[in-house]
């Protein structure tokens, strides 16, 4: 089966900001302020709203308000959105989604851009954020435990047997945090070793250009077009838990292909005009949708 778009580029080092007037910074720094506070604005005014109506309804009787929401949160911040389909992508299996992780905005961006309900995986901790963690935890996002406790372990691994059965897709960042580099970090093996252990196919997803958007490290919200590639579906049928080393390769050499080759474009981009970064490398092949 075919493994979604695929480009061989060399990874290259972190693409650095085009140099600025300051003016130019000035201008920037205004605009992220206001961006920051109507993205923010929006999200904590209609969240306490959905989690009202999540207590009555169903969430996934009840998707387009969140969806609504997030797509609104990343286009209050200032992002511009692109979606392209390989086609072995199946939006009706449902899946482990294994993405690469950039900032804060990416479960806004998978949430608009994914055509199936899903839930996912996130740190514990998050939970405890305020009004964020309420309402993931009642939407059905699974906890995964902070600390290696086995009675931990054992929930988070029932809650994401629950989920497969019910149908419901779960979204992981086994990068294990952001990067800070914009490239895609080794993943870890634990979200492999749970999808051959539940049977359950992978679906490797790609989040490009968005860490010219915001990154870890700086906290601008910059002009920029993000471009989510949702690869061909991977069977894991016939695999066992031996086979989770290299199955992790596989799916971080399909992220990484159009991670990197943006990269490598807009550092040409940027050498060849430092003060405009370029625009965004050509898109791989598969369907756009947005």
């Amino acid at each position: 089966m075919s493994s979604g778009p695929q480009i061989e580029t060399p990874a290259t080092d972190v693409v650095p900001l085009p140099s600025e007037t300051p003016l130019r910074k000035a201008y920037l720094s205004v605009r992220s302020v206001v961006l920051w506070i109507a993205a923010t604005t929006l999200f904590f005014t209609v969240c306490p709203v959905l989690i009202l109506i999540g207590a009555f309804i169903d969430p996934r009787k009840n998707d387009w308000p969140q969806r609504a929401l997030f797509r609104n949160v990343v286009r209050f911040a200032g992002a511009r959105l692109e979606v392209r389909r390989s086609p072995g992508f199946d939006p009706a299996r449902t899946c482990f989604l294994v993405s690469n992780h950039v900032n804060l905005f990416d479960p806004f961006v998978l949430y608009s851009s994914i055509p199936q309900f899903f839930r996912g995986l996130e740190l514990e901790s998050h939970f405890r954020i305020p009004v964020y963690g309420w309402l993931m935890k009642r939407f059905g996002n699974v906890p995964v435990p902070d600390s290696g406790r086995p009675a931990d372990l054992k929930r988070m691994w029932r809650l994401t047997r629950t989920a497969l059965d019910s149908g419901i897709s779960l979204l992981v960042f086994p990068e294990g945090g952001r990067t800070k580099t914009g490239r895609v970090n080794e993943f870890e093996e634990g979200p492999f070793r749970m999808a051959l252990q539940f049977g359950a196919p992978i679906v490797p997803v790609s989040i490009v250009g968005s860490f010219e958007f915001n990154r870890k490290t700086n906290w601008m919200l910059r002009p920029a077009k993000i471009v989510v590639y949702l690869h061909d579906v991977i069977e894991t049928a016939g695999l066992d838990k031996r086979d989770a080393a290299k199955l992790s390769e596989r799916v971080h050499e399909i992220v990484a292909a159009p991670v990197n080759a943006h990269m490598a474009h807009m550092t040409h981009a940027h050498m060849d005009n430092p003060r405009g970064g370029g625009q965004p490398a050509p898109a791989a092949r598969g369907e756009a949708s947005r």
